[in-house]
């Protein structure tokens, strides 16, 4: 499944210079120049998932090797979520202030360093402050690059483009799983190696740093309206060569990058022939220029918690406090949790292998259903299928049951997560964006961090039973406060 490229023709032409920037780009079908973005994007997302993934693995790993106690795996899982708590608040917060596409890259070279010399690391102390900085990364990443998303799709598939970057988490762990079944499994050294790739992302954060657009919506609230115009003018152009036949991309081939000096000077004359560009686009592609969507009307004066966007931040991070202390408080520990109950290493990461591949089509369910049935309605249903399939988990009592469960968990929980990175930007207005989404993402990490240290104690005191259904009231709860958010489907952003 792809992100549609159709819409409808407007009932009347528009001049163009009467429109926003921001709704000349909403307006544009998905292009080649979109899809090269998404992934762009998408990579730097799949990298951030097998990092997060790849722990899991070594903390089982540790468990056989170094003999390490529950006690330590939940301290080396939860300083990575410490300091993706800490990351997500502070990224949000830079990303409203120095540029969506500078903080994307700035993660990508932090974690990805720090995972590498995760690697060497001699004992549990190190490899703790270590996974506390790649923490750092890992969550300021996300909630910016949904947000830098967010501002570059067109309206009527926005939450579907979200779901589609949120499936690339799908990969990154399925990555991760392969890694942990045939590299971290393989000896004693076996993790050092696993943990040794993730200095991909170091390399990977020059292509985000040269290769990317800086959001349209960050320039304009800077004053920055050459180099915002540009960057539209160059998604047009996709728009009106893809209706032509033609290929996508500039003579560079780089996705939308920023102007050069001379290109952005040249900007200002370009937008005195921008009603000109407006009759071709229309003549060459007619089919492919939308409607122009209503924006969401919320105030965007004050913070996150002023008295037009409280309700909606309060809603946003029950559901993310919630969902974040199931999801993380299950899968980290799947594989250590299958080991207890007898099985070898190899089976129990090929049996998470296994139930990781189930979240491929929940992903493209989602993906599916929130322009269907919206995004309220999509993440609700999704997160009361988690938790009817952790109750299964918890249940389970043979291979094919614990497979089944843990492929209907993996199904439903991680279409919940696409619904969500998707709702989230749509939430608040451009000035507080980036500080909106990283804010409930830090504030969910809170939960990822207690979820560590509450399995085992779980565990001891009513077996994996307990934990599962624990999961299974967490998930409940983020979907009754999924069902107090508004709805934003077919709606432009606030400005």
């Amino acid at each position: 499944m792809t992100p549609s490229t159709s819409s409808s023709v407007p009932a009347a032409p528009q001049a163009e210079h009467s429109l926003t920037r921001s709704q000349r780009l909403d307006r544009l079908p998905f292009t080649r120049k979109h899809g090269k973005l998404l992934g762009a994007s998408g990579i730097g997302w799949a990298l951030d998932a097998m990092d997060v993934g790849l722990i899991s693995f070594v903390i089982a790993a540790l468990s056989v090797h170094w003999g390490i106690s529950k006690g330590d795996g939940s301290l080396i899982a939860s300083a990575g979520f410490a300091g993706m708590a800490i990351g997500a608040s502070v990224g949000g917060l830079l990303a409203d202030r120095i540029g969506r596409r500078s903080v994307f890259a700035l993660t990508l070279l932090v974690y990805g360093l720090a995972t590498g010399g995760s690697a060497l690391a001699m004992g549990v102390g190190t490899l703790i402050v270590l996974r506390f900085v790649v923490g750092l990364g890992l969550g300021a990443e996300l909630p910016v690059a949904s947000t830098l998303m967010s501002e570059f799709a067109p309206a009527r598939i926005r939450g579907r483009v979200i779901v589609w970057l949120e499936a690339f988490w799908a990969l990154g762990w399925i990555l991760a799983a392969v890694i942990g079944t045939f590299v971290a499994a393989s000896g004693p050294t076996g993790w050092r190696w696993a943990l040794a790739v993730g200095l991909v992302p170091a390399a990977y954060s020059l292509v985000v740093r040269w290769g990317m657009p800086e959001s349209v919506r960050f320039l304009e609230q800077k004053g920055r309206h050459d180099e915002a115009e540009t960057i539209v003018r160059s998604f047009e152009e996709a728009a009106e060569q893809s209706a032509r036949g033609q290929t996508a991309d500039g003579p560079s081939g780089t996705v939308g990058a920023e102007p050069a000096p001379g290109a952005a000077r040249e900007a200002s004359e370009a937008s005195e022939a921008s009603e000109a560009s407006e009759a071709t686009v229309r003549a060459a592609a007619p089919d492919a220029v939308g409607e122009i969507p209503q924006a969401d009307a919320v105030e965007s004066t004050g913070g996150i918690w002023s008295r037009a966007l409280r309700r909606r931040t309060a809603g946003l991070w029950a559901v993310w406090f919630c969902i974040n202390l199931a999801y993380y408080g299950a899968f980290i520990w799947i594989p250590t949790l299958l080991v207890e109950r007898g099985f070898t290493l190899t089976q129990s990461f090929t049996f998470t292998l296994i139930i990781t591949l189930a979240q491929i089509p929940g992903y493209a369910m989602a993906a599916w259903l929130i322009e269907v049935l919206g995004r309220r309605w999509t993440l609700t249903v999704f997160l009361t299928g988690s938790a009817l399939s952790a109750i299964g988990y918890g249940l389970a009592d043979s291979e094919a049951t614990i497979i089944a469960a843990g492929c209907a968990l993996s199904f439903f929980n991680l279409g919940a997560w696409g619904a969500l990175y998707a709702i989230g930007p749509e939430l608040y207005p451009t000035a507080v964006r980036g500080t909106g989404t990283g804010a409930a993402a830090a504030f969910g990490r809170i939960a990822s961090m207690l979820a560590p240290f509450l399995v085992p104690v779980l565990v001891v005191a009513g077996g994996q039973t307990l934990a599962f259904v624990c999961f299974a009231i967490a998930f409940a709860l983020a979907a009754a406060a999924a069902f107090t958010l508004p709805e934003q489907r077919g709606r432009a952003l606030a400005q």
